[in-house]
């Protein structure tokens, strides 16, 4: 078997139903299914009984968060490849064409691909999309291109070797950045990464403003501990939410203090290139609107997360919380 796929889910029937249907559709069959319900309230057991006809496995597991659920799916998985997907995504009709063309070629250890957004989406979940991998906000290194050297993949689509899942003990019991430790501590001991431009998924993300902030507030406070436990991992890029952060609210407070639109001008030739480059690629003036929204909570979460675990770890010395929260990671 060359495929295991794992699917962590955490109260979330309606987009695990979504995504066995579109593993459904694939003529590619060569895989198990492993779907580890982590704790939920609302077990998700008869939405997998409804897709019978997939080799799925379901597992009930004590909350434990993501990683443990991974975990928990690897012990029970036989293929080569370990396939990890999070629970609100879809997989188009060429996704395992496109991995199996690569890997026919390259056997790598660990790959991965980038995440759009379907035309199914929302509004607001193209928006966060749009934020996540534009240029004008991330740079693209979260748009599938290499831009810090070697390519780290990240759990949402990610496929390792069994072997190399074992090498390195799986997943780290990390509150938050979890798949970015693991990838970074294959890498560390010589295992070979590669992006796979043409496998790509659909990712939902999050369904609120709310949980998008918190979502991305984490992603910041991330960053410090693999920063902490990756020496040199920390990069000048990873620094530029915050030089936004404080940049704008210099502009703004300049402006004020002065009488002059001219400072809060370069916000508003920013806000107009979001505007244009969202509206264009989504063909949708309302979710140009909704970038500009969702950039800037994206922007500001980040830096904020920041800013906060590098006060508690770097400052005053505290140590990397443990617990997991799962309201606050799944959702």
């Amino acid at each position: 078997m060359l495929f295991s796929l794992i699917i962590p889910v955490y109260n979330r029937s309606e987009e695990l139903s979504e995504l066995l249907e579109s593993i459904r559709k694939q003529s590619f069959r060569d895989f198990e299914l492993i779907v580890v319900d982590d704790g939920s309230k609302y077990p998700c057991k008869s939405v997998c009984e409804e897709y019978n006809e997939l080799p799925i496995n379901y597992i009930y597991k004590e909350n434990g968060g993501p990683a443990s659920a991974r975990n928990a799916g690897a012990r029970l998985s036989k293929g080569e490849y370990l396939l990890f997907l999070d629970s609100d995504t879809l997989i188009p009709d060429s996704y395992f064409d496109a991995l199996l063309a690569y890997l026919d070629k390259d056997r790598v250890d660990l790959f991965g691909g980038p995440d759009m957004s379907n035309p199914s989406f929302s509004p607001l979940q193209k928006a966060i999309s749009y934020s996540m991998t534009s240029f004008f906000t991330t740079g693209g290194i979260r748009g599938g291109k290499k831009k810090l050297g070697r390519f780290i993949p990240r759990s949402f689509n990610m496929g390792v070797r069994r072997e190399a899942f074992e090498a390195v003990g799986g997943f780290s019991p990390m509150r938050f950045g979890e798949d970015m430790d693991f990838s970074m501590r294959l890498m560390e001991r010589g295992f070979r990464s590669a992006l796979i431009p043409q496998a790509a998924i659909y990712h939902k993300r999050r369904t609120s403003l709310r949980a998008f902030y918190r979502q991305v507030l984490n992603s910041g406070r991330a960053r410090i501990e693999l920063s902490i436990r990756h020496k040199g991992s920390l990069k000048a890029v990873h620094l530029l939410p915050l030089a936004f952060m404080i940049g704008s609210l210099a502009l703004v407070l300049l402006s004020i203090m002065t009488g002059s639109l001219i400072p809060a001008s370069l916000l508003l030739a920013y806000c107009l290139i979001l505007l244009i480059d969202s509206s264009i690629k989504e063909k949708s003036l309302k979710v140009g609107l909704l970038s500009i929204l969702t950039a800037f909570v994206q922007l500001y979460a980040y830096a904020l997360g920041f800013l906060d675990n590098l006060f508690k770890r770097c400052i005053l010395r505290g140590s990397e919380v443990q617990e997991i929260d799962n309201e606050r990671f799944y959702s």
